[in-house]
């Protein structure tokens, strides 16, 4: 696609004005995203890159919408990786429902940010060195692998050495102060724990493009492809989360799938230049199966779950938007 300026000037201003209207408009106010809500917002974020990708078509042939709707979806599949972080760092913090939605709206418009950087490199890099292509199909492969033999890891934010570095270089409140990020008390500037779960989403995000953008690479070389994909995907992440954060756990197979899809997308990279090349309907088609089989398994073999008696390090974590630990001023966070 020969895209000048003003086709990234005008869908970067399409972005910023739906960002507006929806924290402007839509959620001035802040409010507990119902399931309604968010399967609302959901479908509209798809709604709106399906009628992006015909206009792909309509200017730009077949061939490129075909790269723009498989790399729109292999995005959004990754992303329910980060719908599982968010559920538990809203509940290891216990984020009040209130305010997970302004947490990840500020997380995301973030991410858009570092994402786009992320994509110019990526694209200088393949432009400057095409075996680069070849490093990002090995690293998806040992990443895909790595996702498949390893499902259960656990998490431990309090343990992010860029926490542990943000809290030496400015005070952290006891407990949350309402929806402030930042409070003045007794003449001094502090952050709140709202913030801390800001930062460890952003830290999350920058780890899973490090997967996703090189997977979106594989399927083409076009940036303006790469990057509307992207954003698509990444727009409608929030409301996917509130649409899926209750029910994760019955997917427990998709983590599987998402390990066999960046293995092949990492195999599709590395023959991408000789005789075996993968074609991208192939590949779309491959990418569907993969995840509707992990799902439909999923819901066939459903997970068991061994219910821990009493409590203990063994106890599960409360519920997305428990109501545990209300004190004066919100919710205070876990010691």
């Amino acid at each position: 696609m020969t895209e000048s300026i003003w086709l990234w000037v005008g869908f970067n201003v399409f972005v910023l004005a739906m960002l507006a209207l929806d924290l402007g408009v839509f959620h001035r106010k802040a409010h507990v995203v119902s399931l309604k809500e968010s399967l609302t917002w959901t479908f509209v974020w798809i709604g709106l890159a399906l009628v992006f990708n015909a206009g792909v078509w309509h200017y730009a042939g077949s061939t490129k919408a075909l790269e723009f709707f498989t790399g729109y979806l292999i995005e959004k599949s990754l992303s329910v990786d980060n719908v599982f972080v968010f559920a538990l760092l809203f509940s290891y913090f216990a984020v009040p429902p209130l305010y997970q939605h302004k947490v990840l709206f500020w997380g995301i418009l973030g991410a858009l940010i570092m994402r786009a950087i992320m994509i110019v490199a990526g694209a200088a890099l393949i432009a400057k060195f095409a075996w680069i292509i070849y490093v990002f199909g090995g690293f998806l492969i040992l990443t895909g692998i790595k996702m498949i033999v390893k499902r259960e890891e656990e998490i431990h934010p309090e343990r992010n050495p860029v926490v542990k570095w943000f809290k030496r270089l400015m005070p952290v409140t006891p407990d949350y102060r309402g929806d402030k990020f930042f409070v003045r008390e007794n003449g001094i500037r502090m952050a709140t724990p709202l913030f801390v779960v800001l930062l460890l989403v952003e830290i999350s995000d920058v780890i899973f493009a490090v997967d996703s953008i090189p997977a979106i690479f594989a399927v083409t070389k076009d940036p303006f492809i790469v990057y509307t994909s992207n954003v698509f995907a990444i727009l409608g992440l929030r409301s996917l989360y509130f649409a899926l954060a209750g029910v994760m756990d019955k997917f427990h197979y998709l983590k599987i799938g998402l390990g066999v899809v960046l293995t092949f997308v990492g195999v599709k990279m590395i023959l991408a230049h000789t005789a075996w090349k993968i074609d991208t309907l192939v590949s779309l088609g491959v990418i569907v199966a993969i995840l509707a089989t992990s799902v439909v398994w999923s819901l066939v073999k459903p997970k068991k779950v061994k219910i821990p008696v009493g409590g203990g390090a063994g106890s599960p974590l409360p519920a997305v938007g428990s109501e545990a630990n209300i004190g004066a001023h919100g919710v205070t966070r876990p010691t």
